[in-house]
Formats: C-alpha cells, sequence, structure tokens
C-alpha cells in the first residue's frame, strides 16, 4: 500500500477521517498478514515509511503506525502519506553463546535465592 490519505471533507468530521484511516491500516495488515507464506519464511514483515509527503517520508517500524497517525492528527495535517510493503522474513536464531550466557544469569540468581 502507498496512499496518500486526505484528512479533510465536506460533510466527514476530522476525527472520523483520523479513524477511518486507522481501520483501513488495521484491515490491511490482518489481509496482507492472512496470504499464504512461501515456504522459506516464517512470518510477513513490513517495510513502512510515514510523512507529510512521499518525498519528506521516513522509516518506521510496523509498530509506531498509529502513534504516527495520532500525531498527524494532533498537527492537523491536511494529509499524510504511508507506504506499507509486506516482505516474507525468518526468524533469525539467537548464537548459542548468548544462549549461554543468559541461562548462566538464570542459575545465577537462583542459587543466590537460596542462600538467604
Amino acid at each position: 500500500m502507498k496512499k496518500t490519505f486526505k484528512l479533510s471533507h465536506p460533510t466527514i468530521k476530522y476525527p472520523r477521517l483520523i479513524e477511518a484511516t486507522k481501520h483501513e491500516v488495521k484491515k490491511y495488515l490482518k489481509r496482507e498478514r492472512n496470504k499464504k507464506l512461501p515456504e522459506y519464511a516464517d512470518f510477513w514483515g513490513f517495510d513502512c515509511r510515514f510523512g507529510q509527503t512521499e518525498d519528506s517520508a521516513e522509516e518506521i517500524h510496523v509498530a509506531q503506525i498509529n502513534e504516527k497517525i495520532s500525531f498527524a492528527e494532533s498537527q492537523e495535517w491536511t494529509q499524510f502519506y504511508l507506504e506499507i510493503l509486506a516482505a516474507p522474513a525468518q526468524r533469525a536464531k539467537r548464537d548459542t553463546l548468548e544462549q549461554d550466557e543468559a541461562q548462566e544469569g538464570e542459575f545465577e540468581e537462583q542459587d543466590g535465592d537460596e542462600e538467604r
């Protein structure tokens, strides 16, 4: 989805337009997540950009979309640009060294509790 959302309408009030854009984005994300994944992928990742115009759009995390739309509302923007591109992705496995260190830390905490 690459879209410039207009936030001005002669009969629809501003808060309803904001609510409608959030709903449209949520519906799009749900539709994309329900698509069949390729065999090599674990989940759908999203590359997102947000800004007042397409040229000024900056990369954001998918979890920040509602926050950014609310920011646009607080600044009373008349429009904003949102780009969401779905991409299949694989979860990165933790290094075994990191896991061993985390487990050692847990054991040390447990030992310390027993001494008290």
